[in-house]
């Protein structure tokens, strides 16, 4: 790996506002990133709470996992800088991922893809160039709770030595038992829900995770 940290990044899949403002206070003095999802019950079969522009300021990076269609459309309330998850399977076109780019520079964010288990990593070479992240989904999107799939360790393993530049998140089913199987593929970063927010003590469920991903 080049220039890539290794990172815990608690996720929160939520229907309420309260309850993601809840879940970010517990988590924010622990971590550096924090990652939003965002689901529009058309992408995929759930929708989350979507009042998510405005956040809590602090150290803390907002890293919007976008579940939906058309997500240049969301990223453009976003007035922040942040960093953008879009899924490869949304952008229909060039002119998409031209207004998506425009749309996370607008405001200084960071743009990554992510991709679902059956989408292969070579609709991602075209546009390498654009991102800094890649988020390989561990799982189906939709649900949190759901069982990793070991069987994504050759795609994690592929993303790692096409593009060593990159940080590469693992997303599903990341837990303590999860995490070294990830990490020895190549991901350097861990998107967790309940793996932190279903332990009955968040801080030392978040320090668990880092000491076995060796953060």
């Amino acid at each position: 790996m080049t220039n890539t940290k290794t990172e815990i990044v608690p996720a929160i899949l939520v229907k309420t506002r309260k309850e993601l403002l809840e879940r970010i206070e517990k988590v924010m003095p622990h971590v550096k990133t924090i990652q939003i999802d965002v689901m529009d019950g058309k992408f995929v079969p759930n929708e989350t709470v979507h009042d998510v522009f405005s956040l809590p300021n602090s150290n803390v990076i907002y890293e919007y996992h976008w579940m939906v269609e058309k997500p240049w459309e969301w990223i453009e309330k976003v007035k922040v800088p942040a960093i953008h998850l879009v899924h490869i399977e949304t952008i229909g076109n060039p002119e998409e991922w031209e207004l998506t780019k425009a749309a996370v520079n607008k405001h200084g964010g960071k743009l990554g893809i992510a991709v679902n288990p059956d989408t292969y990593l070579d609709k991602i070479y075209p546009i390498a160039k654009d991102i800094s992240i890649i988020l390989i989904m561990t799982v189906t999107p939709g649900f949190s709770g759901q069982t990793y799939m070991f069987g994504m360790a050759k795609k994690i393993y592929e993303a790692r030595h096409a593009f060593p530049e990159l940080d590469i998140e693992v997303d599903g089913g990341i837990g303590l038992e999860t995490i070294p199987h990830a990490k020895e593929a190549g991901a350097n970063k861990f998107a967790a829900a309940s793996a932190i927010y279903a332990q009955p003590n968040i801080s030392h469920a978040i320090a668990e995770l880092k000491k076995m991903a060796g953060v």
